[in-house]
């Protein structure tokens, strides 16, 4: 009897610690951007951050995109240089600062060379909307089956 609870114990202890793998780059910084999304969606809807949030420019994250470093650069500098003292010093736009950081990190330093990007539609960062820009010889191809 207590070699197999032994036995059961030590099976569900390996079950367990194989879950635990650590998060490669691209999971990281996928997780990281959706964190982003979220606080920033907090930030436009809290009553408290809504007039820190107007300055903020509109940024749809994806890490697919090779336009989101110089995006997040872009949006970091906004971030640290907002015009309001007062919204420099609330705690989600501070959070939102330090993950943005961090994800900025990862992107350019951690994961360099490590993430693949498919695309570099910098106005779907923008916008939101991903408009489908066609190789020449994908364009070529859609013209011969016409």
């Amino acid at each position: 009897m207590r070699l197999g609870l032994a036995a059961l114990t030590c099976f569900f202890s390996f079950v367990w610690l194989s879950e635990c793998a650590p998060p490669t780059c691209y999971s990281r910084a996928l997780g990281l951007s959706k964190e982003v999304m979220s606080l920033l969606d907090k930030i436009h809807t809290y009553h408290r951050t809504i007039t820190c949030a107007k300055v903020l420019p509109t940024i749809f994250l994806d890490v697919h995109n090779s336009c989101v470093t110089t995006k997040l650069r872009d949006f970091l500098y906004v971030v640290l240089n907002h015009p309001d003292q007062y919204c420099r010093e609330r705690p989600r736009m501070v959070l939102l600062k330090r993950k943005i950081q961090n994800l900025h990190t990862i992107i350019t330093r951690v994961c360099y060379r490590d993430l693949v990007f498919f695309t570099d539609d910098c106005e779907a960062i923008d916008t939101g909307h991903s408009s489908p820009h066609y190789a020449e010889d994908r364009l070529q191809l859609l013209q011969e089956e016409r």
